[in-house]
């Protein structure tokens, strides 16, 4: 299939086609040209995020033809001689009543769509003669129905389109821009960049993302405190479920791909699929139950996954909380003890959240999801400092063998699976697990969580610079601590992300820390919590941090797309982590490719990357085949673990293996009057072979509480499963 394939007919891409990779830039070796061909973006320092872009991308000649509904775009002013207008749509009709039956009876049956069901249904549903007047396409300008009949207007200046065919909701036929493949064509690692955000705070609400949650209810630091209390008062379903409607609307999306970007990385807790009634005993000798809310947020997921898809964005789905949290942190569900690989109830959580994994990766490797949801990482964050690096490893060759047997090796099977390095530096990662089918490894690079107070000025000269460029030592800072240690983990492990940065060059802004959490910054937070008051300096030179640091990063999610207002001020209070203020302030870049060879502005060259990635690490040749020797040295599940008594590791307790698997529903489509959705919508389940049992706790053990058991004692008995024959 030729790179510039368009289902539609639209308008050829720009230079270069859907190839991302700007030759300015260190990711690969460095040469003259800055921007493709076809970008009307001018340099970096002489970028005015203020103006707006030019579109120089023609919109779809498929018009209004039969057969499709293209939305209306820009007015325009209605051509003076229309005799010849006339004629010239007369040859067009002629023409339309020759090209449109081939598409749909040759071209169309041949399309490589990501469904099996979906592309037969396209030809089934022509065959019989029934009309294709529901499939919508739009580009710039162009106007968006939603579903409760509402519009607004796509702004899109690079060339990106939406499809909307609700007789196949699983059309990939979408681009959010023309650098970036369809979603139903093949992401060429080492060429396509990532230029992704997060939606942090929509499923797995964080204080300071959405401040509103937990200042109308005091006393809530985290989703554990903050679900407690909404359940005292009777309104946790409906406050909860709200959130998850109201806080990232499809609006959004469409801005996602209207800024230039191309994945999204979407947060998503354990309790999509369940929580347990029952976690253990506490000190006190009570029973806990976890209580959050459990399922609801699904749907809301599903449906964000189909707005992704309708705007042509890939997903990186995020597996953010986990049984006994696996770092402390408030965004594991509850702050405080790591109860995950950890302390007594470190195996028997471990246990648990292999069977979310597994319930995760059987959803979206079927076939209705699997060019959507590209990657998944499998847990975010493990604090390694506190777990260690043996237990650590061993679970991640776990989930990884867990998740292949599932999806099956090489290209197209699957999600590729993302571990975190668990903050440990990248370079301590090369060469694990060589061979292993499509690995990615995930970095989160902050400033502001480097225990100093950063108070360093950004909107002065900057460091390196030609003298015209504000930023002072930030960007380049930037560019040397990420630039050659991500480009050298690509030629060393290989795909490597930055899941998460931020335009934070300090940790001002309401609870960023953490609720009742002092800033490390110390006097005068106010300033970077109000962005109002902010110089045209302080812009620039924070826009100059963003790109180098997106220079520097290559592939990379901004955290996060969306800060929340606070009640008591009506205004974001912890403005360096919103892309989509930066875009409406000025401080994030309208188009993100101008980052490319920023660090070399600011006097840093990193060392380069060569652009290819070996065939095994993709998905090729050699994929899924991993030498003995290089597992020799990981250590088998189950692994030893740290903060359990001396020769405990026999003892500690566990889950036994004959509880019922957890599936999640697949979403469902309602018929009009004009149109019935005859695609099929999976089961949930991918791999009809996976039957084994769920975990599920052993009747009549003990068990310490599950997210605080580091100082409990381990049961003397009743806590083993039963050896298996």
């Amino acid at each position: 299939m030729s790179a510039e394939y368009n289902p539609y007919s639209f308008s050829q891409t720009p230079a270069g086609g859907s190839q991302a990779t700007l030759q300015g830039s260190p990711y690969q070796n460095p040469s003259v040209n800055a921007l493709p061909a076809g970008s009307q973006t001018s340099l970096p320092r002489e970028y005015a995020p203020l103006l707006k872009e030019q579109n120089v991308y023609d919109s779809s000649p498929l018009g209004r033809e039969t057969g499709y509904g293209l939305e209306s775009e820009k007015p325009r002013r209605r051509p003076f001689y229309k005799t010849i207008w006339f004629w010239l749509l007369a040859v067009i009709v002629v023409a339309a009543a020759v090209v449109i039956p081939v598409y749909f009876l040759v071209i169309k049956p041949n399309h490589k769509d990501s469904s099996k069901a979906a592309s037969g249904s396209a030809s089934n549903s022509t065959a019989s003669g029934k009309p294709q007047a529901a499939i919508r396409i739009g580009g710039d300008g162009s106007v968006v129905t939603k579903d409760d009949g509402t519009t607004f207007t796509y702004n899109n200046s690079f060339g990106g389109y939406w499809v909307s065919n609700p007789e196949n909701p699983f059309d990939n036929s979408a681009r959010p821009n023309s650098w970036t493949p369809p979603l139903n064509q093949s992401w060429q690692w080492g060429q396509d960049r990532i230029h992704g955000v997060n939606l942090g705070g929509l499923f797995v609400p964080e204080p300071f993302i959405v401040p509103e949650l937990f200042e109308t209810n005091p006393g809530a630091v985290d989703e554990w405190t903050l679900s407690t209390l909404l359940a005292q008062s009777g309104k946790l379903q409906e406050v909860m479920e709200n959130h998850y409607d109201t806080f990232i609307q499809e609006e959004d999306i469409a801005q996602i791909a209207g800024a230039g970007l191309n994945w999204i990385r979407v947060p998503i807790p354990f309790w999509a699929i369940e929580t347990w009634a029952d976690v253990g005993v506490d000190g006190n000798g009570q029973q806990q139950s976890e209580p959050f809310l459990a399922r609801v947020c699904w749907k809301y997921i599903l449906r964000l996954i189909g707005w992704a898809r309708k705007y042509g964005l890939r997903v990186l789905l995020d597996l953010h909380t986990i049984p006994g949290s696996q770092n402390g942190y408030n965004h594991s569900g509850k702050v405080g003890s790591l109860n995950w690989l950890n302390g007594p109830m470190g195996l028997a959580n471990a246990e648990r959240s292999l069977d979310y994994i597994r319930t995760i990766a059987e959803f979206i490797s079927q076939p209705e999801y699997k060019d959507v949801v590209q990657m998944f990482g499998i847990l975010n964050e493990p604090f390694l400092p506190t777990i260690g690096r043996d237990p650590l490893e061993s679970f991640y060759l776990r989930a990884y063998e867990m998740v292949r047997n599932i999806t099956g090796t090489g290209e197209g099977n699957g999600p590729i699976i993302s571990l975190h390095d668990g903050f440990d530096p990248l370079s301590h990662w090369a060469g694990f697990l060589p061979g292993a089918d499509r690995v990615a490894i995930d970095d989160h690079p902050y400033f502001a969580f480097d225990g100093q107070a950063n108070r360093e000025p950004v909107n002065i000269t900057a460091v390196g610079g030609d003298g015209t460029l504000l930023g002072g030592k930030w960007p380049q800072q930037a560019c040397n601590a990420w630039g050659s240690e991500f480009n050298k983990s690509r030629e060393a492990f290989g795909i490597t992300i930055a899941g998460e940065f931020s335009n934070a060059i300090n940790d001002c802004g309401l609870w960023v820390v953490g609720v009742g959490v002092a800033a490390h910054y110390g006097p005068d937070c106010e300033y970077w919590q109000d962005a109002s008051g902010w110089s045209d300096q302080t812009k620039q030179g924070l826009l100059n941090f963003a790109l180098a640091s997106m220079d520097a990063l290559g592939d990379w999610f901004f955290w996060t797309w969306k800060i929340g207002e606070s009640t008591t001020t009506n205004t974001v209070q912890a403005p360096l982590w919103s892309y989509k203020l930066g875009l409406e302030g000025g401080w994030m870049p309208k188009d993100p490719r101008v980052a490319s060879g920023m660090c070399q502005s600011f006097g840093v060259t990193p060392d380069p990357f060569s652009g290819a990635f070996s065939a095994w690490q993709t998905g090729g040749a050699g994929a899924g085949t991993i030498a003995p020797a290089a597992t020799a040295s990981i250590a088998p599940w189950p692994p030893a673990l740290a903060h359990v008594p001396t020769q405990s590791d026999d003892a500690l307790p566990q889950y036994t293996s004959t509880g019922t698997v957890v599936t999640l529903p697949p979403q469902t489509f309602t018929p009009t009057a004009s149109v019935t959705p005859t695609a099929s919508v999976g089961d949930g389940w991918f791999n009809a072979q996976d039957t084994a049992p769920a975990v599920t706790p052993i009747s009549g053990c003990a068990y310490p509480f599950a997210w605080d058991a580091l100082n409990a004692q381990i049961p003397l008995s009743g806590c083993l499963p039963a050896p298996t024959a």
